[in-house]
């Protein structure tokens, strides 16, 4: 099972790059991509390695991952050592081999075959590569992103490598993500003995229809590219663990996974506009994790369509489900932003894998994506 693809993960899976950590990922990277001509300009934020990596000039095709990865759990859980990379019956096991190793693998090892073969290309091809995307991401992509904009660099095409396919490769490709926010309510309240809820004011009995309304709300009905508006209420905590004392103040957090039939300032207007209705006393804090963006038929799809009907024999649904990823932070770029990569069936999960095979053939198809866009 030797190919390039398959040792450069290898290598890659070796190195036990949990957030923020790159542990030598991104230098193995750069070594790679400096012996065929890449100029390398490393640009790390606070406790987070990034890089920015560019051959040739004009219109720019950028392929973006990261090197970090999530926590093991248990590594006596795992078939083999989660850092420890192993082919077992045509599977690559170890942590970060789906989620996102295979990937950067398969991206470098694939310009390196473009360049050998179109060492004069015609446009720019470049690398955005970060160690925070799991955990934080304050000092990552966004960092380097917002370093860019500052200087006016051109970012047309962006293929990010997130496990993007389902049940094959490359029967899904996510050509947008829904944006994230989450609301923080502290809903106050008067603390008395529960004997006498006269001298008291129990903020979770005031708060309980409001939460009804907030929960039935349909927020919108989505579009040809994006489900209905999603609201999930994530935590919630009262009381002093006494059963004779009335809550003095209710905390709830919930998140909206939003479409782009809102935006997060209406969303924002819309629930404080609830609450307000029901007379409540409270404070909320927000947190926007990340605008939602679309990537309409264009280019850049175009390309990534025609490299999965080439190599898989099958045309790719365009989705937009799911989490957020860091596309959120290179589409305001102006960017073309899709996401292809590997099945996600085992992401972040004990014994994580990927088919050695599908690395290879994700591997053919970015490279059949920079010769359709910058050859």
């Amino acid at each position: 099972m030797s190919c390039p693809v398959i040792e450069l993960a290898q290598q890659l899976i070796q190195r036990p790059s949990l957030s923020p950590d790159d542990a030598g990922c991104q230098e193995l990277m750069i070594e790679r991509l400096h012996n065929i001509g890449f100029t390398i300009e490393r640009m790390d934020f606070g406790d987070t390695r990034n890089f920015w990596a560019w051959r040739g000039n004009g219109k720019t095709l950028a392929f973006a991952g990261h090197t970090d990865v999530v926590p093991t759990g248990d590594a006596g859980l795992w078939k083999f050592p989660p850092f420890e990379p192993t082919c077992h019956e045509g599977m690559l096991y170890g942590r970060g081999a789906a989620d996102m190793k295979g990937s950067l693998a398969a991206m470098v090892v694939a310009a390196e075959r473009f360049v050998a073969t179109h060492p004069h290309h015609q446009g720019r091809l470049a690398f955005l590569i970060t160690s925070d995307e799991e955990a934080k991401a304050t000092y990552g992509t966004v960092k380097v992103v917002e370093a860019l904009m500052a200087r006016q660099e051109r970012l047309d095409y962006c293929l990010v490598g997130e496990p993007s396919s389902t049940e094959r490769l490359g029967d899904v490709v996510k050509n947008g993500r829904r944006g994230s926010i989450t609301a923080n309510l502290r809903i106050h309240g008067i603390q008395g003995h529960v004997a006498y809820p006269h001298l008291a004011d129990n903020p979770v009995h005031r708060a309980m229809p409001a939460l009804n309304e907030l929960v039935s709300t349909i927020w919108d009905e989505g579009n040809e590219f994006f489900p209905p508006t999603s609201m999930q209420i994530a935590n919630i905590q009262a009381g002093t663990g006494s059963n004779n004392v009335i809550p003095g103040e209710l905390y709830v957090q919930f998140n909206f996974r939003f479409s782009t039939e809102l935006t997060d300032e209406t969303i924002k207007q819309r629930v404080q506009a609830l609450l307000d209705r029901h007379q409540l006393d409270y404070t909320l804090e927000w947190w926007l994790s990340g605008h939602p963006f679309l990537t309409a038929r264009g280019a850049l799809v175009d390309a990534v369509v025609s490299a999965v009907e080439h190599h898989s024999q099958m045309t790719p649904q365009l989705l937009t489900n799911g989490g957020t990823s860091d596309g959120r932070f290179i589409a305001r770029m102006g960017a073309q932003v899709v996401e292809l990569g590997p099945v996600n069936a085992t992401i972040h999960k004990v014994n994580e894998c990927v088919s050695a095979d599908d690395l290879s053939l994700l591997s053919n198809m970015y490279q059949h994506i920079m010769e359709q866009l910058i050859a």
